[in-house]
């Protein structure tokens, strides 16, 4: 009966303790996993992830200059590159991307107005001078009677370029139509009677180019860059550094606070990124600071 009851009693002491280290174990367990969510928590805290849109050139290519900088930032950023210019405002809106870098201020009013984006200029970075090309035409002297001049679809472009026309003389706008809104039909003197073809693919002018000899020919400089020109020797007709048409950075309104892609425009308007711009394009990319860039009082006012 003894044996029996010392039998007992060992089983019951050996249950308790088998218990007791369960419960150790499971405590254990989860302070490993409280500790493991708080770790996950703070490198949440110091690293974010954005997705940006970009044109190539130089779009693109100034973003992966700048991808190390943010990197010391604690910001991970990935480029998605484009080749047009609807559809990196169009995955905006969709929320494919948090941002996009393409774009001047014009454009992004017109797009936001025509197709009801909810969209904020984070802040603007540079200029790119558009030029007016020709294969043939030598000087603005040599241009003809009845010279065609080609351009982008793009109507927010139409009297930026009409405005480099005007400069020279070859044509006058109606002094009462704000330049940057001027259209085809705001051409009030046009001496030499040029005929205009406003119905081309901003990316398809470069071949324009090379086809259409005794044409004049408007191309944006991130496309003339691609082709192999170089604005500030190639072009006939080139716009200066006033020009209001800055390239920003733009995400949707919900995102105007966000820390990350307002880091990143605090990247973009450093030295390291401005010299970068100035040696890497030899004047077709004008970087500009935050006195004259655009920012978002800028866009709404020309709106």
């Amino acid at each position: 009966m003894k044996k029996f009851l010392l039998t007992l009693a060992t089983i019951a002491l050996i249950s308790l303790l088998a218990a007791c280290g369960s419960s150790e174990e499971g405590s254990s367990s989860d302070d490993s996993s409280s500790n493991s969510g708080d770790s996950g928590e703070e490198a949440s805290e110091e690293t974010s992830e954005i997705t940006v849109g970009a044109t190539s050139v130089p779009h693109a290519e100034v973003l992966q200059e700048a991808k190390p900088l943010l990197e010391e930032e604690g910001i991970t950023l990935n480029i998605e590159e484009y080749q047009d210019y609807v559809l990196p405002n169009r995955d905006l809106s969709e929320g494919i991307i948090d941002a996009n870098y393409f774009q001047h201020i014009p454009y992004l009013n017109t797009q936001m107005e025509e197709n009801d984006y909810d969209f904020a200029n984070l802040g603007g970075i540079h200029i790119e001078p558009m030029g007016i090309y020709s294969k043939g035409i030598e000087s603005i002297e040599d241009v003809e009677e009845g010279t065609t001049v080609l351009m982008s679809r793009s109507v927010a472009d139409h009297g930026r370029i009409l405005s480099l026309l005007e400069k020279e003389g070859l044509v006058k706008i109606d002094p009462e139509v704000d330049p940057i809104n001027a259209q085809l039909e705001d051409v009030v003197e046009n001496p030499k009677n040029l005929e205009f073809d406003a119905g081309i693919d901003a990316a398809l002018l470069p071949e324009n180019y090379e086809r259409e000899e005794n044409s004049l020919v408007a191309i944006n400089t991130n496309y003339a860059i691609q082709a192999g020109l170089n604005p500030s020797e190639d072009s006939l007709i080139l716009e200066g550094s006033e020009s209001p048409y800055v390239n920003v950075i733009a995400a949707k309104s919900e995102d105007e606070d966000n820390e990350a892609l307002n880091t990143l425009v605090e990247v973009l308007r450093s030295d390291e990124i401005q010299t970068f711009m100035e040696e890497e394009y030899d004047g077709a990319v004008v970087p500009v600071d935050g006195q004259d860039s655009g920012d978002s009082e800028s866009s709404e006012d020309s709106e």
